[in-house]
């Protein structure tokens, strides 16, 4: 089996180094990531594993403190020695085990690796210190690959940067941001090593892969966890009787455990979506979400969103109203489906293509209520989740600002072929938690309109 790729990262204290893994490999266990300088003391490793081997193996490493002062305890380059020698040198002195013990972590790393990934924050000025760690690095033998990091904060000096590589013989260098990675840096970045070690070609190609599938299994999953809490929001119902829905405090309080339901399985789902991209519920400023910090009921139900969703009450009341007896009653997003008389369950029963007509005739005949979501709440819901969706795919872990998700969000008129292959649901109250072919293949059908949107 072949040992994995080493791969060192290294870079000045604070450039982002944890946070670009975490990024990179989608593993938000690794390491920790905050904003104080020297959160790294020690070299710890990730693996990318690929069919059960590791193919890559990551070391993140202590930033470089005071390389000034390295440079200065690194001596000068004698004529019978190599750069490597003479950091092999100054490793066995008494400096690099007190002194410059967090430094000396770093260059051990990288005399026993491939290559070294070498983080910048591209906000920095270009200091004579940075100028040290540059040299010092590209010194160790081992081929460097500068990674500009942040590189779309308007502070980015990514030319005076560019321009310092250059002069030190690094032209190679990969642009990238861990707060918002985006479309092919991860690609350009292990293109970038295949060039450094074409030994390794074959094997970098393989990660590249297996990291892209990952990327399009993450969103394949998280848009089929969207299906699946629209279908069961959809199919979720209880049914009240006629004296109940008389008692205006206890059709408030059928109508509060109602709404609460509903809420408990959205906030699941956005519990689902955080897992799926790897984020921690405190990661980066997530606990702010609306439905994860108690203002989803103000959030999902009130007026203002419903009609800002831009969805209307469904044909129900319409046909209904039409045959001579209102089909439903609009609740601040929830139908109380009236079965008092056989026109309403007629009416009730045609808007949602006669499905569940037998069900609602026998309500009827006994005087029962059925209470339902309307579209108006699939529509917020379906908005919200495929933003958050989105959000969290272009999002990388050194992001620390508040996820906005109101921007972005789709008009409702988009939403209108997943609304249709979510009206099956209404008939089907099981399928609110439980499984069966006939869900199953009416989810295929939601999660084949949400790919259809992009």
């Amino acid at each position: 089996m072949a040992e994995p790729i080493g791969i060192a990262v290294v870079g000045h204290t604070n450039a982002g180094k944890t946070s670009l893994l975490r990024t990179l490999t989608r593993r938000r266990q690794f390491g920790e990531v905050s904003p104080r300088p020297g959160t790294t003391r020690h070299v710890e490793s990730v693996d990318l594993v690929i069919d059960g081997a590791s193919a890559l193996r990551f070391f993140d490493t202590p930033g470089l403190e005071d390389p000034i002062g390295l440079r200065d305890a690194l001596g000068p380059l004698h004529a019978d020695m190599t750069p490597p020698q003479r950091i092999r040198a100054f490793l066995a002195t008494r400096a690099a085990q007190e002194s410059f013990e967090q430094e000396a972590k770093v260059l051990r790393s990288l005399l026993d690796i491939d290559a070294a990934l070498f983080v910048i924050d591209c906000r920095e000025p270009v200091l004579a210190k940075f100028r040290c760690e540059v040299e010092i690095l590209a010194s160790c033998g081992k081929p460097v690959l500068p990674v500009l990091n942040f590189v779309r904060d308007p502070a980015s000096r990514e030319a005076q940067w560019s321009a310092l590589l250059a002069d030190f013989a690094l032209h190679a260098q990969a642009r990238f941001d861990a707060v918002a990675p985006f479309d092919g840096a991860q690609a350009q970045l292990y293109a970038s090593l295949q060039v450094l070690l074409p030994q390794r070609r074959v094997a970098l190609e393989q990660v590249a892969a297996f990291l892209e599938s990952e990327r399009a299994d993450r969103h394949e999953a998280g848009l089929r966890l969207i299906a699946d809490t629209l279908l069961s929001l959809a199919a979720m119902r209880t049914t009240l009787s006629r004296d109940e829905v008389e008692a205006a405090a206890l059709k408030a309080a059928i109508v509060e455990r109602f709404r609460d339901a509903v809420l408990q399985r959205a906030r699941r789902a956005v519990q689902d979506l955080l897992d799926v991209h790897a984020f921690a519920r405190d990661d980066a400023e997530l606990a702010m979400l609306p439905w994860l910090d108690g203002r989803w009921a103000a959030d999902l139900f009130h007026p203002e969103t419903l009609r800002d969703a831009g969805a209307r009450l469904g044909k129900g009341a319409a046909i209904g109203a039409g045959i001579g007896l209102a089909a439903d009653v609009a609740l601040a997003g929830l139908s109380l489906g009236s079965a008092a008389a056989l026109g309403a369950a007629i009416g009730g029963a045609a808007s949602q293509g006669f499905g569940p007509l037998g069900r609602r005739l026998a309500n009827a005949l006994q005087g029962r209520h059925e209470l339902s979501l309307e579209d108006t709440v699939l529509t917020v819901v379906a908005q919200r989740l495929l933003a958050l969706h989105a959000a969290l795919g272009a999002r990388g872990h050194a992001a620390n600002e508040r996820i906005d998700l109101e921007r972005g969000v789709l008009p409702a008129a988009q939403l209108q072929a997943v609304l249709r292959a979510l009206q099956p649901a209404r008939a089907h109250a099981a399928w609110a938690e439980g499984d069966s072919p006939r869900r199953e293949a009416t989810l295929r059908a939601v999660l084949a309109a949400l790919r259809a949107i992009g």
